[in-house]
């Protein structure tokens, strides 16, 4: 069963059981998903897992970023339903790699790149995001090129 299917199956049983929130956040996911096969003129084959999978971390990432707003502004119950958003949305991602292990695979990236200076960070950054598929967060793998490149 494709990614996809699963999450229109999981939205079929969270309406089954009136689950309001994940109900809610799943119809989004399937807009998203929709419009996206939409502009992509993908309507007839639909997207790959890999493509819903950057569909679902864009609307993580949205909501991170309101998370993160409702917070500075004082109004954490509002952020406290983003992360209940998140937590639903999460289920449908792979799981993210260790600190280690993301660290590992950006040594090996910069070793193969010969990377050695903050002038290229963006080249670091791009070759490790393709190397870790989507399996780890950009702001941590950030934080470990940025560690490694001052070590250099």
């Amino acid at each position: 069963m494709s990614l996809k299917e699963n999450i229109k199956k999981d939205f079929v049983e969270a309406f089954r059981q009136k689950n309001t929130e994940k109900k809610s956040v799943l119809s989004m996911l399937n807009s998203e998903i929709k419009n996206v096969e939409i502009s992509l003129k993908l309507r007839e084959e639909g997207l790959s897992d890999e493509q819903v999978i950057e569909v679902i971390k864009r609307a993580v990432k949205q909501r991170k970023d309101a998370v993160a707003k409702y917070t500075e502004g004082n109004r954490p119950e509002l952020a406290e339903k983003e992360q209940v958003e998140i937590d639903i949305l999460k289920v449908y991602l792979p799981a993210e790699l260790s600190f280690e292990k993301i660290k590992e695979v950006v040594q090996e990236v910069m070793v193969k790149n010969d990377i050695k200076d903050a002038s290229q960070m963006g080249l670091a950054m791009g070759e490790s995001m393709k190397a870790l598929q989507g399996q780890a967060d950009g702001n941590v793998v950030r934080k470990i090129v940025m560690e490694l490149l001052q070590e250099k």
